[in-house]
C-alpha cells in the first residue's frame, strides 16, 4: 500500500493564543452593558441565562421540520423533548455566519479587511498591515470584516434576500446582526433553514476548519467533521464576570443545530464533545457532490466477468454477484448495485469501471488497503485516502478520475462494510494539506505513515487526530472544499502575464458559445498535485511560469474560468487545444 497524500501547517502557536484570551477578556467586558440594556429592553433575560451552575450544555437540532431540545448528561445525550418556545439566545458571533451567507448566497465579491493597529478587535483578524479574506475572518470571528457599513451592504436588499428565502422576520432587519440581540433558539434553527443550498454548502466547508484551527480546536477526535458551526460567545447577565457560549450552524445531513452552555465557546465546545458524539453517530451523512471515476483492476487484465450462474456479463451496469476471471488465471469476487459498469470495446479485452459517491470511495479504500479493527487507525487512513485522490486524481466530467492500482490506492469491488463506511462518514470532506506525506503498509518514516504503527497507536487509546499528527505534525486538517487551508502564494510574473493577454482572447474568443470574461484573477501557486482552477474564489493555481508548458497549463486553466458556466468547461480536449492555439499564436517568446 503506497500513496502521497497531503499535509499542512500546525495549529495556532501558544503566543497567539494568550492574545486570544487577552482580546476575549476585553470584548466580554465590553459587550456586557450592552447585552445587560437589550434584555432590559426585551423584557425577562433569556431562559438559558438562568441556568443553575454546573448544569451541562443544551444542544438543538431542527430534522424532519421537527425541532427538538437535548440535555447532555453525564450518561450521554438524553431523550430529546420538543425545543421549548421561551428558550433563547443571543446571536453573539453567529450574526457573522448570516452575513457570510448573504454574501455567498448574492455572489458578492467584497475586498479583504486589513488591520490597522490599534483597535482590540483586530486581534481576531490580522496583525497591523496584514489583510484577512472573508473565509479566515468566518473561522476567526473577524467581526470588522462582517460589518455592514464596511461592506457597502443595503439594508434594502438585505430584507428582499431573507424575505425571498423565507426566513425569520429579525433576520430581515440588518440592525438585528447584533451580538447582543437575542432570539429563541426555535427561530435561530429556522434561520439556518433559511439560508440558500448553495451559501449553506459554502459555509459548511469552511466551518469544518473550526474543529480543526478555530475556537473548537482540540475536540476533532469526538466530533470529526460532523459538526459546521460558527461559535460563539457572550457575557451572561445572570452571573456577572463570567460567560455563556456555544455554537450554532449545521451538522453533516445540513440539519441545522444549537449548541449552548455556561462559559466560552472552546469551553463549552469540549465539555459537549463527548456527550454529543453518540447523538452524532446516528448522524446520517450523505455522499456530497463528488463523484469519483475509478479504472477497476488498472493492473491486472482482464480475460471475462462473468455472472453467479457462469456465463459471461452483458455490457453496461452490474447488479449483482459476479466472477472477474483475469488474463493470469487468478479471479476475483466483485458486487455491485450498478455503480460498477462493464465494458466490452471491440478487439479489446473487457475493463470495469466505477463511478462512486466520494465517501464511498474512501469507504472502499478503507477496507481494501486496511481494515476496521481499530476504529480510530481506519479514520486516520481514511483521511489520507480522500487528501490523495483530491490532490492526484484528474478532472474529468465533473469527476474525479483516478484508476485502481498499488501505484495509487487499491479499491474495493464490492460495496463496503459498515465499518468502514463510519470511518468515511466521519471524516466527511476531511483531508491533510499543505506538505505531501505518504503512507505504507509496514514501512514507516519521516513523513510516511505506516498503517501496522498506526493501529498499534490506536490501540493504545490515540485518535484519530493525534495518529495523524504523528507522522505530520505540522499537518492543518480541513474541508477539500474550504480555501481555509493556505493563502495564496503568487506565482511571480503570472498574474501580470496573464493581464496582458486576458484582453486579446477576449476579443479572439467572444463570439464562442459559453465563453463569459472573468475578472482578472489571482495566480497561485500549487503546492501539490495537478494545476486546477477555483472559481468560486476567482484563483487560478499552477506551479511556475517558466516555459511554453508553463504557460499552456495557466491559459488553460483560464479557459476553466472564462467557460465555467457551460459544458465545453468541462470538456478537457477542448480546454487543452485551444488553451495551445492561443499560447502559441499569441505569445512571442
Amino acid at each position: 500500500m503506497r500513496a502521497a497524500v497531503t499535509a499542512g501547517r500546525a495549529g495556532r502557536r501558544g503566543a497567539r493564543r494568550l492574545v486570544h484570551c487577552l482580546a476575549l477578556l476585553i470584548s466580554l467586558s465590553c459587550a456586557a452593558p450592552a447585552f445587560a440594556a437589550a434584555q432590559a429592553q426585551g423584557g425577562e433575560p433569556p431562559r438559558f441565562a438562568r441556568l443553575a451552575g454546573g448544569e451541562p450544555p443544551r444542544f438543538a437540532r431542527l430534522a424532519g421540520g421537527e425541532a427538538r431540545l437535548y440535555r447532555l448528561g453525564g450518561g450521554g445525550e438524553s431523550a430529546p423533548a420538543p425545543l421549548p418556545a421561551g428558550l433563547r439566545t443571543p446571536l453573539g458571533s453567529v450574526w457573522k455566519l448570516f452575513v457570510y451567507s448573504y454574501l455567498v448566497g448574492r455572489d458578492q465579491r467584497t475586498e479583504d479587511y486589513t488591520c490597522r493597529g490599534g483597535d482590540p478587535e483586530e486581534v481576531y483578524c490580522c496583525t497591523a498591515g496584514q489583510g484577512i479574506d472573508r473565509e479566515h475572518a468566518l473561522v476567526r470571528s473577524c467581526g470588522r470584516y462582517f460589518e455592514p457599513r464596511r461592506l457597502g451592504l443595503s439594508g434594502a436588499d438585505w430584507r428582499r434576500f431573507w424575505q425571498d428565502a423565507g426566513a425569520p422576520a429579525w433576520l430581515q432587519d440588518m440592525q438585528a446582526m447584533r451580538p447582543e440581540h437575542a432570539v429563541p433558539v426555535a427561530e435561530l434553527l429556522a434561520a439556518l433553514h433559511a439560508v440558500p443550498p448553495a451559501a449553506q454548502q459554502a459555509a459548511s466547508a469552511t466551518l469544518v476548519s473550526v474543529l480543526t484551527v478555530g475556537r473548537g480546536e482540540g475536540t476533532l477526535a469526538d466530533y470529526g467533521s460532523l459538526l459546521r458551526a460558527k461559535t460563539w460567545t457572550m457575557p451572561d447577565p445572570a452571573r456577572p464576570g463570567a460567560s455563556i457560549g456555544g455554537a450554532a450552524g449545521w451538522l453533516a445531513d445540513g440539519s441545522p443545530a444549537w449548541l449552548g452552555g455556561q462559559g466560552a465557546s472552546a469551553s463549552v465546545l469540549r465539555r459537549a464533545a463527548p456527550l454529543l458524539r453518540p447523538l452524532l453517530a446516528a448522524v446520517p451523512v450523505p455522499d456530497d457532490g463528488a463523484c469519483v471515476l475509478v479504472d477497476l483492476f488498472e493492473r491486472y487484465p482482464l480475460r471475462d466477468v462473468r455472472g453467479a450462474d457462469g456465463k459471461a456479463a452483458p455490457a453496461g451496469p452490474l447488479d449483482g454477484s459476479f466472477r472477474a476471471e483475469f488474463a493470469n488465471g487468478n479471479s476475483a469476487r466483485v458486487a455491485s448495485r450498478g455503480e460498477l459498469s462493464l465494458l466490452r470495446p471491440a478487439g479489446a479485452a473487457p475493463r470495469v469501471v466505477g463511478r462512486f459517491g466520494l465517501n464511498d470511495y474512501v469507504a472502499r479504500v478503507v477496507e481494501r488497503e486496511g481494515d476496521t479493527a481499530e476504529p480510530e487507525a481506519a479514520r486516520a487512513l481514511a483521511v489520507a485516502a480522500r487528501s490523495y485522490l483530491v490532490q492526484q486524481a484528474a478532472r474529468e466530467q465533473g469527476c474525479f478520475r483516478i484508476a485502481d492500482s498499488s501505484r495509487t490506492q487499491r479499491v474495493l469491488p464490492r460495496p463496503a462494510g459498515a465499518a468502514a463506511r463510519r470511518a468515511a462518514d466521519q471524516t466527511d470532506a476531511l483531508v491533510l494539506s499543505g506538505v505531501a506525506v505518504r503512507y505504507h503498509h509496514d514501512a514507516g518514516g519521516q513523513g510516511r505513515m505506516a498503517w501496522t504503527e498506526a493501529r498499534r497507536a490506536a490501540a493504545q487509546g490515540q485518535a484519530f487526530d493525534a495518529i495523524l499528527a504523528r507522522w505530520w505534525p505540522q499537518a492543518t486538517l480541513t474541508s477539500f472544499q474550504s480555501p481555509v487551508a493556505g493563502d495564496c502564494l503568487a506565482v511571480a510574473g503570472a498574474r501580470q502575464w496573464l493581464a496582458q493577454r486576458a484582453p486579446q482572447w477576449q476579443r479572439r474568443l467572444g463570439a464562442e458559445p459559453g465563453f463569459e470574461a472573468p475578472p482578472l484573477p489571482a495566480v497561485c501557486e500549487v503546492r501539490e498535485g495537478r494545476p486546477y482552477a477555483d472559481a468560486r474564489r476567482n484563483r487560478l493555481y499552477i506551479h511556475r511560469l517558466a516555459s511554453e508548458d508553463d504557460r499552456i497549463a495557466l491559459a488553460h486553466e483560464y479557459l476553466h474560468l472564462a467557460f465555467a458556466r457551460h459544458p465545453r468547461g468541462q470538456d478537457e480536449s477542448f480546454v487543452e487545444s485551444l488553451a495551445r492555439r492561443l499560447v502559441r499564436t499569441e505569445d512571442p517568446s
